[in-house]
């Protein structure tokens, strides 16, 4: 079978694992350390000792998962404009971030970045058919997106009690609204 891979960060990793682990077309998860310096330990980038984001390695199935769905579903519950975090999760450590493989995904990633970042309110139109506030040109009006979007230099998966934490642990509470995100995709 043939299978991509992609990284997400965002808050978490236990919660975007149990998020993407669960989805059709997803061949495995696994929870990890990225970009970062080899041989780090969950404390060490925890508290910013050793510089990497906490994140999860998603291997799909193209022909059943696409990677367009795959950042809705990563949009849908982590916070593109928050710098440094989600939740209760907070440090750069936290940020999120999308962490491609393969070049020819680069320019769809990137296309959904550009998209996020331009969203919001259409702007109004007066009577004159002239556009008022458009928040394209007034640099105060517009969003900045905090995500991170970079080639994957390095990927360590994290220790052993650090992977399927919330399947093995399932009273943990999370910021993520686990029983609103299956209104949204079918587990």
């Amino acid at each position: 079978m043939y299978t991509k891979k992609i990284y997400f960060s965002g808050g978490d990793f236990h919660e975007l694992q149990e998020v993407f682990a669960h989805l059709p077309g997803i061949v495995t998860t696994c929870t990890g350390y990225i970009n970062g310096e080899k041989d780090a330990a969950y404390a060490d980038v925890a508290t910013g000792k050793v510089k990497a984001y906490m994140g999860v390695e998603v291997t799909y199935n193209p022909k059943k998962m696409d990677i367009s769905k795959l950042l809705d579903i990563l949009f849908a519950v982590v916070n593109p404009y928050v710098p440094d975090g989600q939740g209760k999760a907070r440090g750069e450590m936290y940020r999120a971030g999308v962490f491609y493989v393969a070049a020819e995904d680069e320019p769809q990633i990137q296309l959904h970045l550009n998209f996020i970042a331009n969203r919001g309110k259409a702007p109004a139109v007066g009577n004159a058919a002239l556009t008022v506030n458009d928040p394209n040109s007034n640099p105060k009006l517009a969003r900045k997106l905090y995500t991170v979007f970079e080639k994957l230099q390095s990927f360590q998966p994290a220790e052993a009690e650090q992977q399927d934490y919330l399947s093995r642990n399932p009273g943990t509470p999370t910021y993520i609204d686990f029983a609103k995100l299956r209104e949204y995709v079918r587990f």
